[in-house]
């Protein structure tokens, strides 16, 4: 607050008081009036004692309202100089600290007398100067940890490795452990193809004899197809009865193919009755140094091209086959590329 505002303020509460004073003075004065007239009306000592004792009380309350409001502006002087005074102070304690925020960066005292808005904003400059030191630092120190990084690496992926090792070898333990005391894994629920593949292994058994079968599965991983998997010598024979029988009637050959698994060669056909809206498939394993079996392509013309894509690829001979010739590659082409040890023979081509 400055002096200005003070000096007003006590002239406001000067004028206040003598308007006070003003009013009170009427008052009495209008009492004064009133008490001369009853003075007048009862005469004598009594109005004589009331005209001397009204101007005593009048001059009595003027003299304390004035006190009053003298002692009043004193305060209010008082209080405005110690707001004035805590201010001051205040704002030398901010340039203070401002003043040490910047040495504390590293930079030079500043000259007596600046203010402090030149003080802030070096305290910014130099605080922004020392953030990029330490970001030059940082990056400094960046290229150690990178060299660094990679046996953190190492060893984070170590320690990942050890953990699942670890847990794979406590589960181990706890299937172990479930075993001895007689634990059981819940049966697997039946395929709702299971009904045909045994009705299949029942009318191929009665017909063609028990051994004529090496395998006979619900393929999983197939769309639960009954799989049929016959020997080499009686290949032929379960596919005519798969097709003319009539409980069966497997008229169509969907798919064939032929596939490498290194230790042996497999035909795979897929079935299809049109009368029974069923399906089978139909497998053979042969040996992988002399793959020969039987052509299908008598009982199914549609095996015709899918055989001979077996035979250029990988190496399949079917005998009895009506054109066993390559479909895809020359026929001066050396080797069957979908063999799992397949070299090409000309690496420029």
């Amino acid at each position: 607050m400055s002096d200005k505002d003070l000096e007003q303020l006590k002239k406001e509460a000067v004028e206040k008081a003598k308007a006070a004073a003003a009013a009170k003075a009427k008052a009495a004065a209008a009492a004064k009036a009133k008490a001369a007239a009853l003075a007048k009306q009862q005469g004598g000592a009594e109005a004589q004692t009331a005209e001397s004792e009204a101007p005593a009380e009048v001059s009595a309350d003027a003299a304390g309202a004035d006190a009053k409001a003298k002692a009043a502006a004193a305060a209010k002087a008082k209080a405005a100089a110690a707001a004035k005074a805590k201010a001051a102070a205040a704002a030398k304690a901010k340039s203070a600290a401002s003043e040490a925020a910047f040495q504390a960066e590293g930079a030079t005292a500043l000259p007596e007398g600046t203010d402090d808005k030149a003080k802030a904003i070096a305290a910014a400059k130099a605080k922004a100067a020392a953030a990029a030191a330490a970001k030059a630092k940082a990056a400094a120190g960046g290229a150690g940890a990178a060299a660094g990084g990679d046996d953190e690496k190492a060893k984070a992926i170590a320690a990942a490795k050890a953990k699942a090792a670890a847990v794979a070898a406590a589960k181990a333990k706890a299937g172990g452990a479930a075993e001895a005391v007689g634990a059981e894994t819940p049966p697997e629920a039946p395929s709702p193809n299971q009904p045909y593949l045994d009705k299949y292994i029942k009318v191929i058994k009665d017909h063609l004899g028990e051994d004529v079968l090496e395998d006979a599965y619900i393929n999983k991983l197939s769309q639960d197809v009954p799989t049929l998997v016959a020997k080499p010598d009686t290949y032929y024979k379960i596919a005519e009865f798969l097709k003319y029988n009539e409980q069966l009637g497997f008229d169509y050959l969907s798919e064939h193919h032929g596939s490498d698994f290194v230790k042996h060669m497999e035909v795979y056909n897929h079935l299809y009755s049109y009368k029974n809206r069923q399906s089978v498939a139909l497998k053979v394993k042969i040996d992988r140094d002399n793959p020969v079996i039987d052509s299908l392509t008598p009982l199914w013309p549609g095996a015709d091209w899918p055989e001979r894509e077996s035979y250029d690829l990988v190496g399949i001979t079917y005998t009895n086959h009506p054109n066993l010739t390559r479909i895809m590659l020359a026929d001066d082409w050396v080797g069957h590329p979908l063999r799992k040890d397949y070299e090409q023979y000309d690496v420029e081509v």
